[in-house]
């Protein structure tokens, strides 16, 4: 691994993470009312009995700044608050704002991380099919499927979903992340109830996702098995299911690992409509309240969040990819990736 490479794009990840959740400040500031008039005036309302230095100190202690103070001094203020991992204390839920997101963020992991695996694991299968069957039905039928899932946006398959095996049907839930009377914990029924209710969120995204993956692959295989070592193993006698697996399979996804090492970086910004749709009180079903409620504390929290998961996630990419692909050298021109 080259150390100066490593170091510099560390120091762009640190940078491009400052400038972002800066710009989010200030933008969030200029905001019509603005956060200290929203909580100023909702505490007015809430806390008749309150002086307005008290208004004044509750608010700040809501929003990590000093509504009197200037605006490079609130910012200051805020940013080293947000340093030392304090986020202020959401209006809405009434708690730290770290302490709701820790709250909301194993619900989204879940329901992302097994979204994008599964879209992974049938569109690198069917991907792999329709290249050994190209020019054949099922490559045809495939390809016209994913041509038109990729143009539905998942939440209109979420609500058809809804519709359908949630109130037509009574098949699954139609809101909540497990039932009412199951006791959260590590035990059978709690496991088997988030999984029950899952399984509508997580067939809407996968329907939808595998099939840009499946044509990728589709792609890069078909590549691949024009290719003269692909030749000389068949005609070496090598075994079909050697030549599928180790040589066209790990080539044809070599291409595909930024997009995917980007797709564990959004797990949780990409999640915002589904859970709403779905009741599913993740990090996007808080980030949507956050927002109708001006909630401005949790706005940033999440922010933030998204952000940083983000930016971490393309910085794993472009720092292993050298060490997935041989053939990069680490360091090399053309692997700008932000």
């Amino acid at each position: 691994m080259n150390t100066r490479y490593l170091v510099k794009r560390a120091l762009y990840a640190l940078a491009t993470i400052y400038v972002a959740v800066s710009l989010t400040f200030f933008l969030i500031r200029l905001l019509p009312g603005g956060p200290k008039t929203y909580i100023k005036n909702k505490l007015m309302k809430s806390q008749t009995s309150m002086s307005v230095e008290e208004i004044n100190n509750l608010a700040a202690a809501y929003t990590n700044v000093y509504p009197d103070q200037p605006l490079h001094m609130q910012y200051l203020s805020y940013m080293t608050s947000a340093v030392q991992g304090d986020f202020g204390t959401s209006v809405w839920f009434g708690e730290p704002v770290s302490q709701v997101i820790w709250r909301a963020m194993p619900w989204t992991l879940f329901l992302s991380t097994t979204t994008l695996f599964l879209g992974l694991v049938i569109g690198i299968v069917v991907g792999g099919l329709m290249a050994y069957n190209e020019g054949g039905r099922f490559d045809i039928g495939m390809t016209t499927y994913t041509l038109i899932s990729g143009s539905i946006p998942y939440y209109m398959l979420a609500i058809l979903l809804i519709y359908v095996f949630g109130f037509m049907w009574g098949v699954f839930p139609t809101s909540g992340a497990y039932a009412s009377g199951v006791e959260p914990g590590f035990n059978l029924p709690f496991m088997m109830s988030v999984a029950y209710h899952a399984t509508l969120p997580i067939t809407s995204m996968v329907l939808v996702a595998f099939g840009g993956t499946a044509l990728g692959l589709r792609s890069n295989a078909i590549s691949e098995l024009g290719a003269d070592y692909i030749r000389a193993a068949r005609i070496r006698a090598l075994p079909q299911h050697r030549i599928a697996l180790r040589y066209v399979a790990r080539n044809a996804i070599l291409p595909m690992y930024t997009g995917i090492m980007m797709g564990i970086a959004s797990v949780f910004g990409g999640s915002i409509i589904l859970e709403q749709i779905f009741g599913y009180q993740g990090v996007g079903y808080i980030m949507f309240k956050a927002t109708m409620s001006r909630d401005y504390p949790l706005m940033m929290g999440s922010f933030i969040l998204v952000t940083v998961a983000t930016v971490v996630g393309i910085f794993i990419a472009d720092v292993t990819y050298g060490m997935v692909d041989p053939r990069i050298e680490a360091g090399g021109e053309g692997r700008e990736s932000y």
